[in-house]
């Protein structure tokens, strides 16, 4: 009998792309936005408990721009308008400040500041509305570390309205203040052993495609490269440098791993992070099974050695559970579940390491709290839990009984390929516009100053940050995949004029095809009254239903998409009725259930997906999808209720539905407006 002994690795990957235009001015604010939410916030909450570690990498462009902040209206475009009185926006501006306020998560930021979601759903504000509107979305933008501990934050909590130009400015200070604390405090907690910090490739480029693109083609046979590609394996020596250098600048040391950007690796890119001092490293599961040729879980629990360098491989369920389900759940019962996932595999596995790596920022405003609650409730689990305790990348990379690799697949954190970076038009037009900037500047490079020479390799490096591509394409939906588009071909265009040559037309040409941010969601528009036998029948039954698309509900984060990927709705006087569609072949009908929740009446239903059911107002019928009915007696007397779904596997969450949230459905809706004769 195994004595039951787990070491967790919490690994939290902190990065912003870089936002600077070619003045040099943060277009976006988003790294300020997290810098007072997360990445002060995250390192702190493990410090409240005794013994607690965690790994945490910071990205080279989120370094350089949070110590842009000393000087924040001379350095973001935002904060500038934001500071102003509104009286001097003009209109454009006033808009985009606006826009960018209101893109704030609604459900768990806006809405719980009374005020803020009142002004919210305004469709004019005036000046003095503006102001109020304005502080109020910076605090909601405060975590939970400024909430408890800074007096100004707390007196304007509870003034909630009445703001004056004075209480911003007083505000932005504060704030610009508590921002230059945080590189400071990542320094304290390494150097006392509570934290291990490494970093990425300077612009967080994916290594391996710039090494060599028939990595996309290695990765998946099916991709679609770049025309005429080129290798710019002196721009990837560069990315790795460039970040050394500078985390040897900011913390006083070379940083001992690397999180590569993307988690992308191939064999060439792991010889040039050992090349320069780099022992450890870190990305997907996904790599190690078709490393090994095979996908048998128990080999997940442990890092390997691969030519030397250690490598830890991250457990995508366990970490999708963190960054996607548990903000639906109170942070009790998703600490419970998450130690009912990891406890057998204590009593398993000898010796076993879980890898938990995912975004440090992003997941945390889906929460209620900032996750605040979850954090807490599971960080006390861990000092009450005697066979589990938590480790660093660094720790693990002393320990002698290590798997062997001798072979490493390429491939990135999602799916295991690069096609988030390639394959797609919009990704490989990008990919063609950096090889045709760089083989024009080859012609033209000689006789150029020192000078010029690095303001032109800055944008190079600049370009090939994987942010840009990830917006490209039909997989990622921002508001801003515009401005995203445009920084992107800024960095080649200025390459051009610093050249002195005129940049070529088709770089002031937008790259993204218009897409809606919203185009994931088709509300229903008729009655309907389908046959629940869980067959692709009849198109006359579905015809006026509602629709899903939850391939398009991915944006700032990525996980491994469930088998659903779209689900249609509707309802007649009697009852609800939801069908999913999706990929039925790869589900295990005999061991799976589904749950519904209504979060009007509280209620929890699960049903076996293994055979049809009947009764007490419910229909299930499985077979080429899945199609469920309910009585709307189960409503009660609500007229709009919010429903979710899970699929489930003992403990195992295989799919939360909508991906967005609850799906709200408008029981006395008739459709009259969509009659016609």
């Amino acid at each position: 009998m195994l004595k039951p002994s787990l070491n967790l690795c919490f690994f939290w990957h902190m990065h912003q792309p870089d936002y600077r235009g070619s003045d040099g001015v943060m277009s976006m604010p988003w790294v300020f936005l997290h810098a007072i939410k997360d990445y002060y916030e995250m390192p702190w909450l493990l410090t409240k408990y005794q013994g607690l570690k965690a790994t945490f990498n910071i990205s080279a462009p989120l370094i350089e721009q949070l110590n842009l902040y000393k000087e924040p209206l001379k350095n973001d475009y935002f904060l500038s308008l934001w500071e102003a009185h509104p009286s001097t926006l003009e209109q454009n501006a006033r808009a985009w400040l606006i826009k960018t306020c209101k893109s704030t998560q609604y459900e768990t930021m806006i809405k719980p500041i009374e005020q803020l979601s009142l002004l919210y759903h305004q469709a004019e504000l005036n000046d003095e509305e503006l102001i109020d509107f304005e502080v109020l979305f910076m605090l909601t933008w405060c975590g939970n570390y400024l909430r408890q501990e800074n007096p100004l934050v707390q007196e304007l909590f509870k003034q909630a309205k009445g703001f004056t130009q004075s209480d911003k400015t007083k505000l932005l200070q504060v704030l610009s203040d508590f921002v230059a604390t945080i590189l400071p405090f990542y320094a304290k907690l390494q150097k006392e052993g509570v934290i291990s910090l490494s970093t990425t490739p300077y612009n967080h480029p994916i290594l391996p495609l710039l090494l060599n693109m028939e990595n996309a083609k290695r990765a998946n046979v099916h991709t679609t490269l770049p025309h005429n590609p080129m290798s710019l394996r002196d721009d990837a020596i560069e990315q790795v440098e460039r970040s050394i250098a500078l985390y040897k600048e900011t913390f006083g040391c070379k940083p001992t791993g690397f999180w590569p950007a993307e988690g992308a690796v191939d064999e060439e890119s792991v010889a040039i992070y050992k090349e320069r001092g780099i022992s450890w490293i870190a990305t997907d599961e996904a790599i190690l099974f078709r490393s090994l040729n095979n996908d048998t879980r128990k080999n997940l629990y442990k890092p390997y050695n691969y030519n030397g360098m250690t490598m830890g491989f991250r457990d995508h369920g366990l970490s999708d559970l963190i960054g996607f389900n548990y903000r639906f759940k109170s942070g009790y019962d998703a600490s419970r579940h998450f130690m009912q996932v990891v406890e057998p595999i204590a009593h398993t596995q000898e010796d076993a390491t879980i890898f938990v790596i995912l975004d440090g920022e992003n997941a945390w405003e889906f929460f209620e709290n900032n996750a605040y609650d979850f954090f807490t409730e599971l960080y006390e689990r861990f000092t009450q839990t005697s066979w589990c305790k938590t480790v660093t990348m660094d720790e693990i990379s002393m320990l002698k009984n290590k798997g062997i690799l001798n072979t490493l697949a390429s491939g990135s954190w999602i799916h295991g390929n690069f096609d988030t970076w390639s394959g797609h038009a919009e990704k490989n037009r990008a990919w063609e516009l950096i090889y045709q900037t760089k083989r024009d500047y080859e012609h033209h490079k000689e006789g150029i100053a020192d000078e010029v020479a690095q303001k032109i390799k800055f944008h190079f490096l600049a370009s090939e940050c994987s942010d840009w591509f990830w917006w490209y394409g039909d997989d990622h939906i921002t508001a801003f995949g515009l401005e995203f588009d445009r920084l992107f071909r800024e960095h080649l265009i200025s390459i051009y004029h610093l050249l002195n040559i005129h940049p070529p037309a088709d770089l002031f040409e937008s790259i993204i095809s218009h897409k809606s941010s919203v185009s994931f969601l088709l509300k229903p528009q008729a009655s309907i009254t389908p046959i629940i036998n869980g067959k692709n029948g009849s198109f006359f039954e579905w015809l006026g239903s509602g629709s899903i698309d939850e391939s398009k509900l991915y944006s700032t984060m990525d996980r491994v998409r469930g088998p659903i990927e779209k689900i249609h709705y509707g309802h007649n006087n009697t009852a609800l009725f939801l069908a999913f569609e999706g990929e039925m072949t790869s589900l295990r009908m005999s061991s799976l259930q589904l749950q519904v929740i209504i979060e009007e009446t509280g209620e929890h239903r699960s049903f076996s997906m293994a055979e049809a059911y009947d009764k007490e107002g419910v229909q299930l019928a499985v077979d080429e999808r899945i199609e469920l009915a309910l009585s709307k007696s189960h409503f009660q007397d609500y007229s709009v209720v919010h429903l979710r779904f899970e699929i489930v596997d003992g403990h195992d969450i295989v799919q939360t539905m909508p991906g967005y949230g609850a799906l709200a459905v408008d029981l006395d809706e008739t459709y009259a407006d969509n009659w016609f004769v």
